[in-house]
């Protein structure tokens, strides 16, 4: 038990140095259009322009995306609602984050987890945009704690259970 308070309190430091990144204006405003670009919705455009240019593999990335998210999707929410980690808000006394989080627990970020999945899953079937992919998904996850409603820990969670899931669903496919 000592080990998780260890992690916590660690947690708990890492999140100040970033959170305090944020205090320039010009940077919350860039992390929040970050954040509000893993909402969902490039998960559809992303594939509707390639398709669009003409990029061969569409089926594919298609396919993996909608089964990669399924199952990504299922095992974020049995983590977030079973681990039920309260979001620094809700924990740091006197503590306020810059957005108010859609749900009530932070473990892990839904949002970057959704990221790293859509960098890896294009990753695999394009290769090309691997630098430009991960650049934005870990910009997402730092985004998230930049704006107070994630620790670090529960991006680092997120970015392994995206990637790791679309990995584990590319291999299925055999991919």
């Amino acid at each position: 038990m000592e080990l998780l308070y260890a992690l916590q309190r660690l947690d708990v430091r890492l999140f100040f140095a970033v959170f305090r990144q944020g205090e320039r204006r010009l940077v919350r405003q860039v992390a929040r259009a970050l954040s509000r670009s893993a909402d969902g919705y490039l998960y559809v455009l992303v594939p509707a322009l390639l398709w669009l240019a003409g990029a061969g593999g569409v089926s594919r990335l298609v396919l993996l995306l909608i089964l990669s998210l399924a199952l990504e999707r299922s095992l974020y929410w049995l983590l977030k609602n079973g681990l039920r980690r309260r979001r620094p808000q809700d924990f740091i006394p006197s503590f306020r984050s810059i957005i108010v989080a859609a749900d009530k627990f932070s473990f892990p970020s839904g949002h970057t987890s959704a990221a790293f999945l859509l960098a890896t899953a294009t990753t695999i079937v394009y290769r090309d945009p691997a630098v430009a992919m991960y650049a934005w998904a870990t910009s997402i996850a730092f985004s998230r704690v930049i704006l107070g409603v994630h620790y670090p820990g529960d991006t680092l969670a997120g970015a392994l259970m995206g990637s790791g899931t679309a990995l584990f669903v590319a291999t299925q496919l055999g991919l």
